[in-house]
């Protein structure tokens, strides 16, 4: 709690009132908007709207994030929810400092490295997303505990309202999620409880469907009246164990005690911090991969003048930067309570530098090896090399990401995820919401710095970011969407600084996502335009499989003193971008 923000009286049904009977007009999306006072960006109008109303009872940044990650676990509930974990980055306007929390998802006591192998041989990325043993335990709720409790100004109680009435009176079903439901009928049909809740006779709910939870609104009453030990241990705690190691049929099951709940902690860890063309930046520290990734991608850019070349030169660098930085990221990134990653080199100039003389600029590279930080590392410990690879995991494109800021100039940004489209697949009877598949972003056999251990946090590509110009804040971005986070982080950062785009313009644009594969995905449509065509030259290769990458959300902090939230202008069903007032 920061001394100075005073704890706010406010009364729940009043607010839940007020969410609940906003007018139709109300809800209709505006990806775009400036004004002044607090600001949010989401993918869902309503938790937008639930983030306003907390803004607007005198709630702070921190209490309106956690409302609105609250209401998109209910309109987003494939994506996200208490069920999962995230990475929130908090910028506390009064003491100029940013902390992050991290409250990712561990590994059982029982995991082992090779939970994810028969007989010696990988398991079925499939079939270990869709069981018990996939589920890590929920980091959630003790996120959120532990960003109220120490930098909010209302209870846990208050900021849950308006999720407990878009819950329990229900909201309209749009295209993109009966969609989603679409893609995993097969896998929600396994389980009895996700079933009755999304398919109707084995089908998706049609676009229009007034669907209502009034199980995850119960779950949300239960942790309004009895904090963040109703979920670890208490009859939520109990449900998540039971469901985890009795899925039903012919699911793997888990083996997860409450023991491994009542011992989860969020972890309180300083930010990623690097500098690019006069910006200072912070990203996510591991066990995410992304503020290293992003930090390392950007300082091997920094050394063209990207201002002064043509849109195709500039992207064909920035896909053969983010290139290596994969090699790097899948090489030595991992949980740092595990692994002693060589971060310091990876964010050295210098070492930028050596992997800037790999790139061809005339031609698109082949799969990159790892290079050797450990010479930029600086560290006279001189800790062992682990073995490099430059594998490629399967790892899931569905995530969620929001933004706030608040008329104090206390700023969120706010990444949290199941993992998988719908995570496991695995509702938890009685309480309404989807359990992760986490434990997946494990890589499944070793000798790898990822491979799952008890205890352990898998690597993640989420990064929520924050970047600021002579000392104050300059905007904030993050994406979903697994490792092509990272890229569409990147690009849109080189699009707004590198080639002048507004932030709506950078997010709008089409995405490459070059992961050190052996083609570069691109999103429907692409292939074939003029733009696609000029990097024929180059030799590139596209990735037969398009779908759209990433669905952002950002805040701009104007030199006027103005703050502009951008979201989704196409992507996702276009986002939501509401502030307190409008600006003129």
């Amino acid at each position: 709690m920061t001394p100075t923000a005073p704890r706010i009286v406010l009364r729940p049904l009043i607010l839940s009132i007020a969410i609940a009977s906003l007018p139709a007009a109300a809800w209709a999306k505006t990806p775009v908007a400036t004004g002044t006072g607090g600001a949010v960006a989401t993918i869902s109008e309503p938790a937008s709207q639930a983030a306003l109303a907390i803004l607007n009872k005198g709630g702070n940044a921190i209490d309106a994030a956690v409302a609105a990650a609250a209401t998109l676990g209910v309109t987003d509930p494939f994506s996200c929810g208490i069920g999962g974990g995230g990475f929130m980055m908090i910028y506390l306007a009064k003491d100029k400092r940013v902390i992050t929390i991290d409250h990712r998802e561990t590994a059982p006591a029982n995991f082992k490295p090779t939970v994810f192998q028969q007989d010696g041989k990988e398991i079925p990325f499939d079939t270990a997303v869709a069981s018990g043993m996939a589920v890590g335990v929920p980091g959630a709720v003790r996120g959120w505990h532990e960003a109220l409790d120490r930098y909010g100004s209302m209870s846990l109680k208050q900021v849950l309202q308006p999720a407990i009435a878009v819950a329990q009176n229900g909201f309209k079903v749009n295209h993109n999620f009966s969609h989603l439901v679409q893609e995993n009928e097969a896998k929600f049909a396994q389980f009895p409880a996700t079933a009755q809740l999304y398919l109707r006779n084995g089908k998706a709910l049609p676009s229009g469907t007034l669907l209502r939870n009034p199980d995850l609104a119960k779950a949300y009453r239960e942790l309004a009246a009895g904090g963040v030990k109703a979920f670890y241990e208490g009859k939520i705690g109990r449900a998540i164990v039971d469901t985890v190691n009795r899925p039903g049929g012919q699911i793997r099951p888990g083996a997860m005690t409450m023991a491994d709940l009542a011992n989860y902690e969020a972890r309180l860890r300083q930010p990623i911090r690097y500098t690019y063309r006069g910006y200072e930046l912070a990203g996510m520290p591991l066990p995410s991969s992304g503020g290293v990734a992003i930090g390392e991608a950007l300082n091997i850019l920094e050394g063209y003048d990207l201002k002064s070349m043509p849109r195709d030169k500039v992207e064909h660098l920035y896909m053969e930067a983010a290139r290596l930085a994969f090699a790097d990221r899948n090489a030595y990134l991992a949980d740092p309570e595990f692994v002693e990653a060589p971060v310091q080199g990876l964010l050295s100039k210098a070492y930028a530098a050596r992997r800037r003389e790999l790139i061809d600029p005339t031609r698109a590279g082949k799969v990159a090896t790892a290079g050797d930080p450990y010479l930029f590392q600086q560290d006279q410990s001189v800790p062992l090399r682990p073995a490099t690879g430059t594998k490629l995991l399967a790892e899931s494109a569905h995530t969620t990401h929001l933004t706030v800021s608040d008329k104090d100039g206390n700023i969120v940004a706010y990444t949290y995820t199941i993992e998988s489209w719908g995570g496991s697949g695995i509702t938890v009877p009685g309480y309404g919401f989807l359990l992760n598949n986490e434990m997946t972003d494990f890589d499944f056999s070793g000798p790898h710095p990822n491979v799952p251990e008890a205890g352990k946090r898998p690597r993640s590509s989420m990064s929520p970011t924050m970047a600021f110009k002579d000392g104050k804040p300059a905007f904030t971005i993050g994406s979903p969407g697994g490792a092509t986070i990272i890229t569409t982080v990147l690009q849109s950062i080189v699009n707004h600084i590198d080639l002048g785009m507004p932030m709506d313009q950078a997010i709008d644009a089409p995405r490459l996502s070059e992961r050190n594969g052996e083609a570069t995905h691109i999103e429907p449509g692409y292939s074939g335009t003029q733009t696609a065509l000029a990097h024929d030259k180059y030799g590139r290769r596209w990735a037969a499989d398009a779908e759209e990458i990433g669905a952002a959300n950002a805040l701009v902090f104007n030199p006027d003193g103005t703050v502009t939230a951008v979201s989704e202008g196409k992507r996702h069903g276009v986002g939501s971008a509401l502030v307190q007032k409008k600006g003129h």
